[in-house]
Order: C-alpha cells, then structure tokens, then sequence
C-alpha cells in the first residue's frame, strides 16, 4: 500500500488544495461531516460512498423524528446530506449509496466489499478514507472490514488508505474525535482555520433530524492517520463495545462471526 506520509502532509495545513482523487467511504450521511467535514471544501476530486441510507428498518428513528415511513426517512436524510455537499461545492451525483438499511451493514459483508472493490476499480481514487475499526457503531466496523477486504481483493497499485477518527468506549462513556489511545501513533490532527470552522458549522446545520447525536461530536476534532492491518476476527479492544450499549442489533461476537462467514467466499483470511 503506498505511504500515506505526503498526503497526510498536505492535509494537516487545513488549507491547501487537494488535487488527488479521493474516496470517502463512510457508513452514514453525515459521517464525513464530522469526521472531515471543513476539509471536504478543499477536494479538487472527491466521491463520497455511503454504505447505509441512514434509516433503520425498525420505524423507530421514522417516527421520532415524525416520518410516517423508513422510506420518508432515508429520502430526509439523503436531503440533508446534500444540502451539506452543496455548501462544500460537492455535486449530488458525487455521492454514491450502497442502499443498505441503517444497522445493516454486518448483515452484507460479502456483497459490501464486492461492490466498494467494484466502485474503487471504476474510480480508481489515489486515497480513501473511511472509518477505523474501534466498536463506535456496526456500521462503521462492517465499512471498514469491507474497505480492507476489497483492496485485498485487487490486483495492481492499490490507493493510500487513510482513516478518519469518529466514536468508540472510553472509561467514562462515549470518547468522540479521537482514535483508540493505543492507536494515536502517527495519527495528525488537521488545522480547522476559522472560515472552515464556519462551513463546517453550516454542514453540520443540514442534518436537522441529527442535530441531537451531532451535538457529541467537536466541531474544530478532525483526525486522520494511515490505516493499520486488522484482523477483525479478534475485538477491536478489550472489554465492552460502544455499541453493546446501544439496541443496535449486533454485539462484537456476532459481528466477528459474520466476519468469518463472509471471508470465506471472498477467498480472504480475515
């Protein structure tokens, strides 16, 4: 995999152009927001894949925020997404979806990782940047397995894999905009200068049905660092997952035991 040092680099000033093609592959509308959303404006040639619509299939989060339909819902949520891109300068047609159901992402692993293999063939992006395996969400964990999957499924020059930070356990509760503390090293925190600052804040407005769950997030924390090699057949850290808390329809065995059936059909250790 090639280094992901110069990029990095370039990035960390918050400010200069970005002219590489870049792949963002994130779980939700509205995760690149908080991961690297003042950055987003500096991408000459950016595409975004989003692996779930955004709605659970239980009706719950419809209905709270008074949608008469899960369809109604990921159609808001696919509304505010684009309403944030257009803020950023990021045509609607350069964001893709997956069309998972929001939670669903473990439950599709095999054909998740044949179909972003699939867009990176057709794109061929020189980096992508998606989420680290750390048990914030499901969905985040099965987007990063498949991202890791599908490059191990290519031939030739694959891109620099960078991830962005998001949302895992700590020993107090929910640690947001930061990495695993066994996984800071060589981890950059990217300058938010004030008129990115503002942006972002504009962005982040967008998702009205979020504001709730973005309200956790820092608004000036944007991490990235060289992605390392998993090996999601084990748990991303010990003790009990972020997302064991939540009624979110997976636990960090049941995922790990969906890992393994997909990697076999994939040709893939794990």
């Amino acid at each position: 995999m090639p280094a992901a040092g110069p990029l990095l680099a370039l990035l960390a000033d918050g400010e200069t152009p970005v002219g590489p093609a870049v792949l963002v592959v994130a779980a939700h509308p509205d995760d690149e927001v908080i991961g690297i959303g003042a950055q987003l404006p500096r991408f000459h040639d950016i595409t975004l894949l989003h692996v779930t619509d955004g709605a659970p299939r239980d009706g719950g989060d419809a209905a709270m925020h008074g949608f008469a339909d899960t369809a109604s819902y990921a159609a808001a949520r696919r509304e505010e997404l684009e309403a944030a891109l257009a803020l950023a300068g990021i045509p609607a047609e350069r964001a893709l979806n997956c069309g998972i159901p929001d939670q669903q992402a473990a439950l599709w692993l095999a054909d998740l990782t044949r179909e972003v293999a699939a867009r990176i063939t057709a794109l061929r992006p020189a980096a992508i940047v998606t989420h680290a395996y750390e048990g914030g969400h499901p969905d985040h964990d099965a987007t990063a397995f498949a991202v890791h999957a599908a490059l191990r499924l290519m031939d030739g020059p694959t891109p620099v894999l960078l991830e962005m930070a998001g949302y895992h356990a700590g020993p107090q509760g929910m640690r947001t905009g930061c990495f695993l503390p066994a996984g800071e090293d060589g981890a950059v925190r990217l300058a938010v200068p004030p008129a990115a600052l503002v942006c972002k804040r504009r962005m982040m407005a967008c998702f009205v049905t979020q504001q709730r769950v973005l309200a956790e997030f820092p608004i000036d924390g944007e991490m990235l660092r060289p992605a390392p090699r998993y090996d999601f057949a084990q748990p991303p850290h010990p003790g009990r997952l972020h997302y064991e808390n939540h009624p979110w329809g997976m636990t960090g065995e049941a995922f790990r035991e969906r890992v393994a059936e997909a990697s076999q059909p994939l040709g893939i250790g794990r």
